[in-house]
This record gives C-alpha cells, structure tokens and sequence, in this order.
C-alpha cells in the first residue's frame, strides 16, 4: 500500500470529520457538532493560523491527518511550526503515515521558512514516543495549563 499526503481542501470534510472523530475518541475527548465545525472552519479559512493535511491510501481512503500552525520563536527571531494534532486509522498504525504526516510538516515548514518543528504528546504514549525519538529530539521542557 502506498500513502500519498497532501493539504486539506474545501471537498474534505466528510472524510476528515471521520478521522477526527477517531481521532477524538483515541484522545478521549467528546466531539460535538459544533466543536468539529469549528476546527474545520479554521482549517479552511485562509486568514485562520491553523492548516492541514491528510494522508490518503491507494483507494482514496483517509488513513490520517495532521493539524498545525506557525507560532513566532521570541528567542530565537524567527518562526516554527507546532503540530497540534497527529493521527492515524489504527488499520494502518505503526505502517509509516505518521512518519509521512511529519515529513510532509516538515516541507511545509521548509517552504515557509520556517526553523523548527515542535509538538507534544502524552507521557504514557509509547508508540508514539519511539517514532518522535526517531524523528525529532525529546526537550526538557514541561509543559503547564490552566484554566481561563
């Protein structure tokens, strides 16, 4: 099987909503409605941070997604990429989409000028971990929230 990436477009939707769901219900978080319109709405408007892409099976089918966004580097004087989201179907998890989702960032970010990819994922996934270690370079930095 063989995977191609490409950025999101308007005629997305329906089989991005799919994966997001998948991909809310791994995170086990509640999808609403509103909530995926919302997401969608930003991935779409042009004037919006947040961009995507999908990848795409030998039949056409959605086998994963990528969501992110530039974010300025204060530090450093120049701008990176952060990846929001990741996800891949679990038919074909562990096949290599996820390591072409990053990959594909990784252009994106290259063609933007961009100087950094960066992204987070939870501390008991495992799986993920091994890839990123693979990919990337683990921080020392925690990181906090708070409700506003």
């Amino acid at each position: 099987m063989s995977i191609k990436v490409r950025p999101l477009g308007d005629k997305d939707f329906f089989p991005w909503l799919g994966l997001f769901e998948g991909y809310s219900e791994f995170s086990k978080s509640e999808l609403t409605d509103e909530k995926a319109l919302r997401v969608w709405s930003w991935i779409i408007d042009k004037n919006h941070d947040l961009d995507g892409a999908v990848a795409v099976d030998d039949n056409g089918d959605f086998v994963g997604f990528t969501l992110y966004r530039a974010f300025p580097r204060t530090l450093s004087g120049d701008v990176g990429l952060f990846i929001d989201d990741l996800f891949v179907t679990s038919a074909v998890r562990n096949g290599g989409v996820s390591k072409s989702l990053l990959e594909f960032a990784r252009e994106y970010a290259k063609a933007h000028n961009y100087r950094k990819l960066q992204w987070i994922t939870t501390a008991d996934d495992k799986p993920a971990q091994k890839l990123y270690d693979e990919v990337g370079a683990r921080t020392s930095w925690v990181t906090y929230e708070a409700e506003v």
